[in-house]
Protein backbone atom coordinates (compact mmCIF):
# COMPACT_ATOMS: atom_id res chain seq x y z
CA UNK A 1 0.00 0.00 0.00
CA UNK A 2 0.93 3.42 -1.16
CA UNK A 3 0.17 6.62 1.35
CA UNK A 4 1.24 10.09 0.24
CA UNK A 5 3.16 12.15 3.18
CA UNK A 6 0.42 15.04 4.12
CA UNK A 7 -1.69 11.90 5.19
CA UNK A 8 -1.39 10.84 8.43
CA UNK A 9 -4.33 9.54 9.45
CA UNK A 10 -4.48 6.94 6.37
CA UNK A 11 -0.86 6.09 7.43
CA UNK A 12 -2.05 5.76 11.19
CA UNK A 13 -4.77 3.51 9.99
CA UNK A 14 -2.43 1.44 8.16
CA UNK A 15 -0.25 0.73 10.81
CA UNK A 16 -3.18 -0.05 13.29
CA UNK A 17 -4.21 -3.03 11.02
CA UNK A 18 -0.03 -3.79 10.99
CA UNK A 19 0.19 -3.66 14.81
CA UNK A 20 -3.06 -4.38 16.55
CA UNK A 21 -5.04 -2.95 18.95
CA UNK A 22 -3.28 -1.01 21.70
CA UNK A 23 -0.05 -1.50 20.28
CA UNK A 24 0.03 2.02 17.61
CA UNK A 25 -0.03 4.44 20.63
CA UNK A 26 -1.48 8.33 20.06
CA UNK A 27 -2.30 9.67 23.56
CA UNK A 28 0.25 12.28 24.39
CA UNK A 29 -0.12 11.03 27.98
CA UNK A 30 1.52 7.84 27.13
CA UNK A 31 3.38 8.55 24.80
CA UNK A 32 5.36 10.89 26.67
CA UNK A 33 7.60 8.43 28.17
CA UNK A 34 9.36 7.64 25.03
CA UNK A 35 9.94 11.09 23.90
CA UNK A 36 12.28 12.04 27.10
CA UNK A 37 15.81 10.42 27.36
CA UNK A 38 17.10 9.08 30.13
CA UNK A 39 19.04 11.93 31.88
CA UNK A 40 16.30 14.27 30.72
CA UNK A 41 18.47 16.54 28.01
CA UNK A 42 16.03 15.80 25.35
CA UNK A 43 12.39 15.74 24.84
CA UNK A 44 11.21 14.94 21.26
CA UNK A 45 7.97 14.79 19.21
CA UNK A 46 6.37 11.68 17.68
CA UNK A 47 2.74 10.48 15.65
CA UNK A 48 2.56 7.63 17.47
CA UNK A 49 4.10 4.98 19.44
CA UNK A 50 4.71 1.62 17.02
CA UNK A 51 4.92 -1.45 19.37
CA UNK A 52 4.93 -4.93 17.28
CA UNK A 53 5.21 -7.98 18.21
CA UNK A 54 7.16 -9.69 15.72
CA UNK A 55 9.74 -9.48 12.67
CA UNK A 56 7.42 -9.50 10.50
CA UNK A 57 4.91 -6.60 11.46
CA UNK A 58 9.08 -4.60 12.15
CA UNK A 59 9.41 -5.22 7.93
CA UNK A 60 5.74 -4.22 7.37
CA UNK A 61 5.34 -1.12 9.23
CA UNK A 62 9.30 -0.26 8.07
CA UNK A 63 7.79 -0.20 4.54
CA UNK A 64 4.46 1.65 5.13
CA UNK A 65 6.82 4.39 7.14
CA UNK A 66 9.20 4.80 4.72
CA UNK A 67 6.67 5.42 1.66
CA UNK A 68 5.18 8.19 3.71
CA UNK A 69 8.12 9.76 3.75
CA UNK A 70 8.70 9.49 7.60
CA UNK A 71 11.08 8.26 9.43
CA UNK A 72 11.74 5.73 12.31
CA UNK A 73 13.79 5.76 15.93
CA UNK A 74 14.18 2.33 17.52
CA UNK A 75 13.91 2.03 21.02
CA UNK A 76 14.64 -0.60 23.80
CA UNK A 77 14.68 0.18 27.26
CA UNK A 78 15.28 4.09 26.46
CA UNK A 79 18.32 3.97 28.54
CA UNK A 80 20.57 6.09 26.61
CA UNK A 81 22.57 8.38 28.31
CA UNK A 82 23.50 10.16 25.02
CA UNK A 83 19.70 10.60 23.52
CA UNK A 84 20.32 7.91 20.99
CA UNK A 85 16.34 6.65 21.20
CA UNK A 86 14.74 10.01 21.41
CA UNK A 87 13.14 11.12 18.34
CA UNK A 88 13.67 14.91 17.24
CA UNK A 89 11.26 18.24 17.60
CA UNK A 90 9.71 17.81 13.62
CA UNK A 91 6.94 15.60 14.58
CA UNK A 92 8.22 13.64 11.20
CA UNK A 93 9.38 10.35 13.41
CA UNK A 94 7.67 7.63 14.79
CA UNK A 95 8.75 5.95 17.76
CA UNK A 96 9.30 2.25 17.15
CA UNK A 97 9.67 0.08 20.07
CA UNK A 98 10.97 -2.93 20.32
CA UNK A 99 9.09 -3.73 24.00
CA UNK A 100 6.48 -6.25 22.36
CA UNK A 101 8.96 -8.16 20.99
CA UNK A 102 10.34 -10.61 24.13
CA UNK A 103 10.57 -14.21 23.12
CA UNK A 104 13.30 -16.19 23.97
CA UNK A 105 13.80 -18.33 20.63
CA UNK A 106 16.08 -20.86 22.27
CA UNK A 107 18.34 -21.60 24.64
CA UNK A 108 21.41 -24.62 23.65
CA UNK A 109 23.01 -25.59 26.49
CA UNK A 110 25.45 -27.89 24.39
CA UNK A 111 26.27 -24.99 21.88
CA UNK A 112 26.01 -22.56 24.99
CA UNK A 113 24.13 -19.59 23.02
CA UNK A 114 20.77 -18.23 23.43
CA UNK A 115 18.68 -16.56 20.08
CA UNK A 116 16.11 -14.26 21.15
CA UNK A 117 13.89 -11.40 20.32
CA UNK A 118 15.70 -7.83 20.51
CA UNK A 119 12.83 -6.79 22.88
CA UNK A 120 13.73 -9.18 25.76
CA UNK A 121 15.07 -6.99 28.79
CA UNK A 122 18.89 -8.42 29.91
CA UNK A 123 17.58 -9.38 33.22
CA UNK A 124 15.02 -11.63 32.07
CA UNK A 125 17.67 -13.09 29.40
CA UNK A 126 20.35 -13.99 32.13
CA UNK A 127 17.34 -15.70 33.75
CA UNK A 128 16.69 -17.62 30.76
CA UNK A 129 20.53 -18.81 30.55
CA UNK A 130 20.83 -19.50 34.34
CA UNK A 131 17.67 -22.13 34.20
CA UNK A 132 19.54 -23.95 31.84
CA UNK A 133 23.09 -23.80 33.62
CA UNK A 134 24.46 -21.19 32.01
CA UNK A 135 24.94 -17.01 31.93
CA UNK A 136 25.20 -14.26 29.75
CA UNK A 137 28.18 -12.22 30.89
CA UNK A 138 26.72 -9.03 30.56
CA UNK A 139 25.96 -7.05 33.55
CA UNK A 140 24.93 -3.47 34.25
CA UNK A 141 22.76 -0.94 36.30
CA UNK A 142 20.39 -1.03 33.92
CA UNK A 143 19.62 -4.89 33.06
CA UNK A 144 16.24 -4.52 34.80
CA UNK A 145 15.16 -2.39 32.01
CA UNK A 146 17.58 -2.35 29.17
CA UNK A 147 16.51 -4.76 26.05
CA UNK A 148 18.84 -6.55 24.04
CA UNK A 149 18.22 -4.46 20.97
CA UNK A 150 19.43 -1.29 22.43
CA UNK A 151 22.35 -3.40 24.07
CA UNK A 152 23.59 -4.18 20.38
CA UNK A 153 22.71 -0.77 19.07
CA UNK A 154 24.80 0.67 21.69
CA UNK A 155 27.86 -2.38 21.91
CA UNK A 156 27.05 -1.78 25.53
CA UNK A 157 29.73 -2.70 28.12
CA UNK A 158 28.99 -3.43 31.91
CA UNK A 159 30.73 -4.69 34.64
CA UNK A 160 32.48 -7.58 32.95
CA UNK A 161 34.00 -6.36 30.17
CA UNK A 162 37.34 -7.01 31.03
CA UNK A 163 36.95 -11.07 30.69
CA UNK A 164 33.89 -11.46 28.35
CA UNK A 165 34.07 -8.44 26.25
CA UNK A 166 31.38 -6.19 25.10
CA UNK A 167 28.53 -7.02 23.22
CA UNK A 168 30.17 -7.00 20.10
CA UNK A 169 32.02 -10.05 21.62
CA UNK A 170 29.25 -11.69 22.35
CA UNK A 171 27.52 -11.44 19.23
CA UNK A 172 27.11 -14.65 16.91
CA UNK A 173 24.52 -13.98 15.23
CA UNK A 174 21.92 -11.01 14.24
CA UNK A 175 18.70 -10.58 12.13
CA UNK A 176 17.41 -6.75 11.49
CA UNK A 177 15.14 -5.14 9.34
CA UNK A 178 16.10 -3.09 6.95
CA UNK A 179 15.38 0.80 5.82
CA UNK A 180 13.61 -0.80 2.87
CA UNK A 181 11.92 -3.24 5.15
CA UNK A 182 13.94 -6.47 3.91
CA UNK A 183 15.12 -8.54 6.85
CA UNK A 184 18.84 -9.31 7.00
CA UNK A 185 19.11 -12.84 8.56
CA UNK A 186 22.16 -13.84 10.08
CA UNK A 187 20.95 -15.91 12.83
CA UNK A 188 23.15 -18.41 12.85
CA UNK A 189 25.00 -19.24 16.16
CA UNK A 190 28.33 -19.92 14.32
CA UNK A 191 31.38 -19.12 16.08
CA UNK A 192 33.56 -19.58 12.76
CA UNK A 193 32.14 -18.20 9.53
CA UNK A 194 34.64 -16.36 7.64
CA UNK A 195 31.69 -16.12 4.35
CA UNK A 196 32.47 -12.83 3.41
CA UNK A 197 32.27 -9.14 5.03
CA UNK A 198 31.00 -9.79 8.84
CA UNK A 199 27.77 -8.14 8.27
CA UNK A 200 26.54 -8.49 11.33
CA UNK A 201 28.75 -6.08 13.20
CA UNK A 202 27.89 -3.05 10.72
CA UNK A 203 24.49 -3.41 13.15
CA UNK A 204 26.59 -3.26 16.70
CA UNK A 205 27.37 0.33 18.09
CA UNK A 206 25.16 1.70 14.85
CA UNK A 207 22.39 2.92 17.22
CA UNK A 208 19.55 1.83 14.77
CA UNK A 209 21.09 4.30 12.23
CA UNK A 210 21.51 1.30 10.02
CA UNK A 211 18.68 -1.24 10.21
CA UNK A 212 16.26 -2.10 13.36
CA UNK A 213 17.55 -5.46 15.05
CA UNK A 214 14.85 -7.42 15.57
CA UNK A 215 16.68 -11.11 16.84
CA UNK A 216 20.34 -12.07 18.42
CA UNK A 217 22.31 -14.96 18.72
CA UNK A 218 24.55 -14.49 21.80
CA UNK A 219 27.22 -16.35 23.54
CA UNK A 220 26.74 -17.95 26.62
CA UNK A 221 29.30 -19.31 29.67
CA UNK A 222 29.20 -21.95 32.10
CA UNK A 223 27.16 -20.60 34.94
CA UNK A 224 29.92 -18.76 37.47
CA UNK A 225 28.36 -20.52 40.24
CA UNK A 226 31.67 -19.83 42.98
CA UNK A 227 33.16 -16.10 43.50
CA UNK A 228 35.40 -14.85 45.45
CA UNK A 229 35.08 -10.91 45.81
CA UNK A 230 37.69 -8.29 47.71
CA UNK A 231 36.72 -4.78 48.62
CA UNK A 232 40.51 -3.05 48.92
CA UNK A 233 41.02 0.48 50.52
CA UNK A 234 43.72 2.01 47.96
CA UNK A 235 46.78 3.73 49.56
CA UNK A 236 47.53 7.53 47.93
CA UNK A 237 48.45 7.00 44.78
CA UNK A 238 48.64 3.62 44.33
CA UNK A 239 49.25 2.26 40.50
CA UNK A 240 45.58 1.28 39.07
CA UNK A 241 47.50 -0.43 35.49
CA UNK A 242 50.32 -2.19 37.79
CA UNK A 243 47.83 -3.81 40.04
CA UNK A 244 45.57 -5.15 37.34
CA UNK A 245 48.33 -6.92 36.37
CA UNK A 246 49.16 -8.50 39.71
CA UNK A 247 45.86 -9.66 39.75
CA UNK A 248 45.40 -11.16 36.19
CA UNK A 249 48.35 -13.18 36.42
CA UNK A 250 48.22 -14.38 40.20
CA UNK A 251 44.86 -15.35 39.65
CA UNK A 252 45.47 -17.31 36.16
CA UNK A 253 43.85 -14.27 34.70
CA UNK A 254 39.84 -15.32 36.42
CA UNK A 255 39.29 -11.70 37.37
CA UNK A 256 35.72 -11.02 35.65
CA UNK A 257 35.65 -7.48 37.89
CA UNK A 258 37.92 -4.95 38.74
CA UNK A 259 36.32 -1.67 39.87
CA UNK A 260 37.60 1.62 40.69
CA UNK A 261 35.65 3.87 43.52
CA UNK A 262 36.85 7.13 44.42
CA UNK A 263 35.89 8.42 48.15
CA UNK A 264 33.89 11.12 46.42
CA UNK A 265 32.14 8.66 44.78
CA UNK A 266 32.00 6.24 47.56
CA UNK A 267 30.47 9.05 49.72
CA UNK A 268 27.49 9.75 47.53
CA UNK A 269 25.89 6.35 48.52
CA UNK A 270 26.78 6.56 52.38
CA UNK A 271 29.17 3.43 53.03
CA UNK A 272 30.34 2.66 56.80
CA UNK A 273 32.45 -0.06 59.10
CA UNK A 274 34.79 -1.73 56.29
CA UNK A 275 33.33 -0.56 53.53
CA UNK A 276 34.89 2.56 53.22
CA UNK A 277 37.63 4.28 51.20
CA UNK A 278 41.13 4.79 51.26
CA UNK A 279 43.59 7.64 50.74
CA UNK A 280 43.67 6.36 47.02
CA UNK A 281 40.04 5.14 46.66
CA UNK A 282 38.84 1.92 46.45
CA UNK A 283 38.93 -1.41 43.93
CA UNK A 284 36.21 -4.17 43.76
CA UNK A 285 38.05 -7.06 42.51
CA UNK A 286 35.94 -10.47 41.74
CA UNK A 287 37.22 -13.69 40.40
CA UNK A 288 34.59 -16.51 39.07
CA UNK A 289 35.12 -20.10 37.68
CA UNK A 290 32.36 -22.47 37.43
CA UNK A 291 33.86 -25.17 39.12
CA UNK A 292 34.73 -25.62 43.16
CA UNK A 293 38.15 -27.11 42.20
CA UNK A 294 39.30 -23.58 41.48
CA UNK A 295 40.95 -22.35 44.76
CA UNK A 296 39.57 -18.60 44.11
CA UNK A 297 40.01 -17.27 47.05
CA UNK A 298 43.34 -18.77 47.68
CA UNK A 299 44.56 -17.14 44.42
CA UNK A 300 42.81 -13.85 45.43
CA UNK A 301 44.37 -13.96 48.89
CA UNK A 302 47.47 -14.64 47.68
CA UNK A 303 47.49 -11.55 45.26
CA UNK A 304 45.94 -9.32 48.06
CA UNK A 305 49.60 -10.27 49.69
CA UNK A 306 51.25 -9.00 47.35
CA UNK A 307 49.43 -5.82 46.68
CA UNK A 308 49.81 -5.09 50.68
CA UNK A 309 53.38 -5.92 50.48
CA UNK A 310 53.81 -3.46 47.71
CA UNK A 311 52.14 -0.81 50.00
CA UNK A 312 49.18 -0.16 47.30
CA UNK A 313 46.59 -0.94 49.73
CA UNK A 314 45.67 -0.03 53.03
CA UNK A 315 43.73 -2.74 53.96
CA UNK A 316 41.56 -5.46 52.67
CA UNK A 317 37.68 -6.89 52.97
CA UNK A 318 37.20 -10.05 52.16
CA UNK A 319 33.20 -11.58 51.11
CA UNK A 320 32.41 -14.28 53.00
CA UNK A 321 29.02 -14.65 52.00
CA UNK A 322 26.67 -13.82 49.72
CA UNK A 323 25.48 -10.94 51.80
CA UNK A 324 28.62 -9.61 51.95
CA UNK A 325 29.80 -9.89 48.45
CA UNK A 326 26.17 -8.11 47.48
CA UNK A 327 26.85 -5.26 50.01
CA UNK A 328 29.78 -4.42 48.05
CA UNK A 329 28.40 -4.72 44.52
CA UNK A 330 24.90 -2.77 45.61
CA UNK A 331 27.34 0.40 46.73
CA UNK A 332 29.22 0.72 43.17
CA UNK A 333 26.04 -0.08 41.41
CA UNK A 334 24.18 3.30 43.07
CA UNK A 335 26.83 5.38 42.47
CA UNK A 336 24.73 7.31 39.42
CA UNK A 337 21.62 7.21 41.75
CA UNK A 338 23.73 8.57 44.51
CA UNK A 339 24.96 11.47 41.65
CA UNK A 340 21.44 11.84 40.74
CA UNK A 341 20.63 12.36 44.79
CA UNK A 342 23.46 14.87 44.96
CA UNK A 343 21.45 17.06 42.07
CA UNK A 344 23.18 15.17 39.26
CA UNK A 345 26.32 15.15 37.05
CA UNK A 346 28.03 15.67 33.90
CA UNK A 347 29.03 12.66 32.69
CA UNK A 348 32.06 12.06 30.71
CA UNK A 349 32.37 8.44 29.17
CA UNK A 350 36.31 8.92 29.30
CA UNK A 351 38.11 5.57 27.54
CA UNK A 352 42.29 5.47 27.78
CA UNK A 353 44.53 2.43 27.16
CA UNK A 354 44.59 0.50 30.51
CA UNK A 355 48.61 2.01 31.38
CA UNK A 356 47.14 5.92 30.99
CA UNK A 357 44.15 5.13 33.62
CA UNK A 358 46.47 7.42 36.02
CA UNK A 359 48.21 9.72 33.96
CA UNK A 360 44.67 10.16 32.71
CA UNK A 361 43.64 11.31 36.44
CA UNK A 362 46.24 13.18 36.98
CA UNK A 363 46.25 15.22 34.32
CA UNK A 364 42.27 15.57 33.98
CA UNK A 365 42.27 15.95 37.76
CA UNK A 366 44.63 19.31 37.09
CA UNK A 367 42.62 20.48 34.35
CA UNK A 368 39.81 20.67 36.63
CA UNK A 369 41.00 22.48 39.27
CA UNK A 370 42.69 25.27 37.14
CA UNK A 371 39.03 25.47 35.88
CA UNK A 372 37.35 26.00 39.16
CA UNK A 373 39.02 24.66 42.29
CA UNK A 374 35.26 24.06 43.68
CA UNK A 375 34.11 21.51 41.57
CA UNK A 376 33.77 17.92 42.96
CA UNK A 377 34.13 14.82 40.90
CA UNK A 378 32.87 11.34 41.08
CA UNK A 379 34.98 9.47 39.32
CA UNK A 380 34.52 5.31 39.04
CA UNK A 381 34.52 2.90 36.45
CA UNK A 382 35.84 -0.30 34.86
CA UNK A 383 39.49 0.73 34.93
CA UNK A 384 40.25 -3.57 34.00
CA UNK A 385 39.08 -1.94 30.49
CA UNK A 386 40.32 1.58 30.80
CA UNK A 387 37.17 2.87 30.70
CA UNK A 388 36.41 5.69 33.76
CA UNK A 389 33.19 7.82 34.40
CA UNK A 390 34.67 11.06 34.78
CA UNK A 391 31.32 12.78 36.19
CA UNK A 392 31.75 16.68 37.62
CA UNK A 393 28.87 16.98 40.26
CA UNK A 394 26.50 19.92 40.51
CA UNK A 395 27.36 22.41 42.53
CA UNK A 396 24.60 22.35 45.23
CA UNK A 397 21.66 25.46 43.92
CA UNK A 398 22.86 25.31 40.71
CA UNK A 399 20.22 24.48 37.48
CA UNK A 400 21.65 20.98 36.24
CA UNK A 401 20.83 21.66 32.79
CA UNK A 402 22.85 25.22 32.88
CA UNK A 403 25.66 23.89 34.25
CA UNK A 404 25.95 20.98 32.34
CA UNK A 405 25.90 23.20 29.49
CA UNK A 406 28.66 25.53 30.76
CA UNK A 407 30.89 22.35 31.92
CA UNK A 408 30.50 20.83 27.99
CA UNK A 409 31.35 24.03 26.34
CA UNK A 410 34.19 24.84 28.53
CA UNK A 411 35.31 22.20 30.66
CA UNK A 412 34.80 18.79 28.21
CA UNK A 413 36.52 19.99 25.71
CA UNK A 414 39.97 20.23 27.59
CA UNK A 415 38.95 16.45 29.25
CA UNK A 416 38.36 14.78 26.38
CA UNK A 417 41.40 16.10 24.38
CA UNK A 418 43.20 15.10 27.44
CA UNK A 419 42.05 11.33 26.16
CA UNK A 420 42.60 11.50 22.80
CA UNK A 421 46.34 12.62 24.00
CA UNK A 422 46.67 9.87 25.19
CA UNK A 423 44.97 7.45 22.56
CA UNK A 424 41.59 7.30 24.43
CA UNK A 425 38.30 7.90 23.21
CA UNK A 426 35.59 10.10 24.57
CA UNK A 427 33.22 7.45 24.39
CA UNK A 428 33.68 3.98 25.72
CA UNK A 429 30.56 2.24 26.25
CA UNK A 430 27.64 5.05 26.00
CA UNK A 431 27.45 5.85 21.99
CA UNK A 432 27.25 8.89 20.57
CA UNK A 433 23.35 9.55 19.83
CA UNK A 434 22.18 13.19 19.56
CA UNK A 435 24.04 14.21 22.06
CA UNK A 436 27.69 13.43 20.95
CA UNK A 437 27.48 14.30 17.54
CA UNK A 438 29.61 17.24 17.82
CA UNK A 439 32.14 15.50 19.58
CA UNK A 440 32.36 12.87 16.90
CA UNK A 441 32.56 15.68 14.05
CA UNK A 442 35.55 17.39 16.35
CA UNK A 443 37.43 14.42 17.70
CA UNK A 444 36.73 11.61 14.94
CA UNK A 445 39.16 10.71 12.62
CA UNK A 446 38.11 11.89 9.18
CA UNK A 447 38.79 9.56 6.93
CA UNK A 448 36.96 7.21 9.48
CA UNK A 449 33.99 9.31 9.56
CA UNK A 450 34.13 9.89 6.10
CA UNK A 451 33.54 6.02 5.99
CA UNK A 452 30.91 6.10 8.31
CA UNK A 453 28.62 8.76 6.21
CA UNK A 454 28.68 6.38 3.13
CA UNK A 455 28.11 3.03 5.55
CA UNK A 456 24.89 5.14 6.35
CA UNK A 457 24.36 6.43 2.92
CA UNK A 458 24.77 2.83 1.80
CA UNK A 459 22.77 1.15 3.91
CA UNK A 460 19.53 3.93 4.38
CA UNK A 461 20.20 6.74 1.56
CA UNK A 462 16.80 8.18 2.83
CA UNK A 463 17.94 8.57 6.27
CA UNK A 464 14.43 7.13 7.13
CA UNK A 465 16.29 5.22 10.50
CA UNK A 466 17.40 7.71 13.59
CA UNK A 467 17.99 10.35 11.59
CA UNK A 468 19.98 13.02 13.73
CA UNK A 469 22.06 10.48 15.45
CA UNK A 470 25.91 9.43 15.33
CA UNK A 471 26.28 10.57 11.12
CA UNK A 472 24.17 11.91 8.51
CA UNK A 473 24.67 10.15 5.58
CA UNK A 474 26.12 11.08 2.15
CA UNK A 475 25.54 8.97 -1.19
CA UNK A 476 27.11 6.23 -2.17
CA UNK A 477 30.36 6.39 -3.89
CA UNK A 478 30.55 10.02 -3.26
Amino acid sequence: MTIASSSLEALLGALHDVVGEGSLVTDRDLTVRYLIDQREYLRGETPAVIRPSSTAEVAAVVHLVGEAGFGLVPQGGNTSYCGGATPDRSGRQFVLSLERMTRIRAVDPLGFTIALDAGVVLADAQAAAEAAGLMLPMSLGSQGSARIGGLLGTNAGGLSVLRYGMMRDLLLGIEAVMPDGSVFNAMRPLRKNNTGYDLKQCFVGSEGTLGIITGASLKLIPAQGYRATVWLQLAAGAPLAEMLAVVRRGSADLVSSFEYITATSLGLVGSGGPLRAGAGGVLLVELSASSAAVPLEDLLIATVEELSAAEWIEDAFLASSDRQRNEMWDLRESIPEGERRAGGAVKHDISVPIPAIGPYLAEAGAAVAAYDPALKLSVYGHVGDGNLHYNVLVPPGRDRLAFSAEIEANLAPRLYEIALGLDGAFSAEHGVGRLKRGLLDRYADPTGRTLMRRLKGAFDPANTFNAGAVVDPIDHGA
